[in-house]
This record gives C-alpha cells, structure tokens and sequence, in this order.
C-alpha cells in the first residue's frame, strides 16, 4: 500500500467517524426531547442512514419485500460494530433492536439505546438474564418485532458462531415468524480491533421468513440452525462449528 493510498483512508477513516459522530448527537437531541417512541425511532433511523449516505457508502439491500407485515422477529450475523448501525438505519423504524446488558453500564449510550426502543439482554448473571429472557418472551407475545444477533459477538476470524437460544426462543413462544438476514462486508470496513473504517460495500441480504407451521419451526435449537445455514448459504464465509 503506497503513503498516498494509506493517507486517503485515514482521511476518509476520520470522515467516516465524523458522520457517526453527529448522528449520535442528533439522535441524542432526538431521545431528549422528541415525545413518542414511534416518532423517535423514525427520526433516529433516518440519522443512522445519513451516516451511510454521507460517507458514501455503497449500501445494497436484497429481498426487503421478504419482511413480513405484522410482528416478527430478525436473525443477523456478527462481523462488526458497523452491523447494528447498518440494520438500524435500512430496517424499518418499528424494528427493536436487543442489544448486550454490557450496555446498561454506559449511562448516555444506555439512555439513547433505550429512547430508541432497545432492549438489553444480560449474559453473565444468570438471575438477570432470565429476568430479561423473561421480558424478550412477553414483548414477542406482545407483538413487538425484534432484532437480534445470536452469536452475541464478533471476532476477528471470518466465518458464522453458534447461534444463541434467545432469539429463537422468543420467536416460537411468540409464534412469530423468522427472519434471517446475512450481512456482508461489515467485516472488511471495521473488524475487530481497527480504530478507523475502511470504505467497502455493504450488501444486506433478507432472506424468506420461516413461519410457525414451517418444518423447521418445530423447536427453538431447529429453529435457530436452520436459520444458521441459511445465512451461510448467501455469505462466503465459513461454518465456524
């Protein structure tokens, strides 16, 4: 890589920040003072997406019409910060997005999350991460439409973890159908353990819904393999189990 090329992602790494930056503010002006929920998330989903636009970041969406209409609940893979940023801004603003209990411990990153309709999942107390798996159950039931990445976290080595139970969980006792989505290229802008992004394009792949009814919908573990191999079916990345 030559000093020019190396210069010009710096820079663009910076830009790239910059825009971040000044969504997070606007969405912070967003929670403080805009009243209702459905109103704020509409207004900070659109600040999300200005981070892409701005930045000039290609981003593709596949198969949007797979969403379903009424409640369900969406599987993502997890290669990077960028992916909850990304399906934030190009999901639609009635999705919740369920984000680690780690979060709690940020006092303005969990009162924007929260104002935002997030929801927080604890994953090493056990009493609490029932108490909350407890609240994902109720909220499906409820009708809420859920966002979940159930490898609960990202490396640096390319490929797809085992899925967590908690999304799949949710979804049979809420009888809510299914969404898998495969995010690719989030990996090559920002992996684990870079500072600054690196321009790349982004592809969102929404994959058709599995329904209660549908074979594969018979237990939560079925429920969240099936949805494992249809994610690596779409992305060229291995099966790290």
């Amino acid at each position: 890589m030559n000093c020019v090329t190396r210069i010009t992602q710096i820079i663009w790494g910076l830009y790239g920040w910059l825009c971040f930056i000044l969504a997070c503010l606007f969405s912070l002006v967003v929670a403080l003072i805009v009243p209702g929920r459905h109103r704020r998330q509409r207004l900070i989903t659109w600040a999300t997406r200005m981070v892409f636009v701005l930045a000039r970041v290609g981003v593709t969406v596949r198969g949007i019409d797979n969403l379903p209409r009424d409640s369900c609940v969406v599987v993502a893979n997890h290669a990077s910060y960028i992916d909850g940023i990304l399906l934030n801004g190009y999901l639609p603003a009635r999705f919740r997005f369920v984000i680690k209990g780690e979060m709690r411990n940020i006092p303005v990153v969990h009162f924007l999350l929260r104002r935002s309709g997030s929801k927080f999942v604890e994953r090493k107390e056990t009493s609490a991460s029932s108490r909350d798996a407890r609240q994902l159950v109720k909220a499906a039931q409820g009708g809420e439409s859920l966002v979940f990445f159930p490898e609960g976290t990202f490396r640096l080595e390319p490929g797809v973890w085992r899925f967590r139970p908690g999304a799949f969980v949710a979804a049979v006792k809420g009888e809510m159908p299914v969404v898998p989505i495969a995010i690719s290229g989030s990996r090559e802008m920002m992996p684990s353990g870079r500072l600054l992004p690196r321009k790349a394009d982004l592809i969102i792949d929404v994959l058709p819904a599995i329904a209660p009814g549908d074979e594969d919908f018979t237990s939560s573990r079925q429920l969240a393999e099936a949805c494992r191999q249809r994610i690596l079916a779409v992305l060229n990345e291995p099966d790290l189990i």
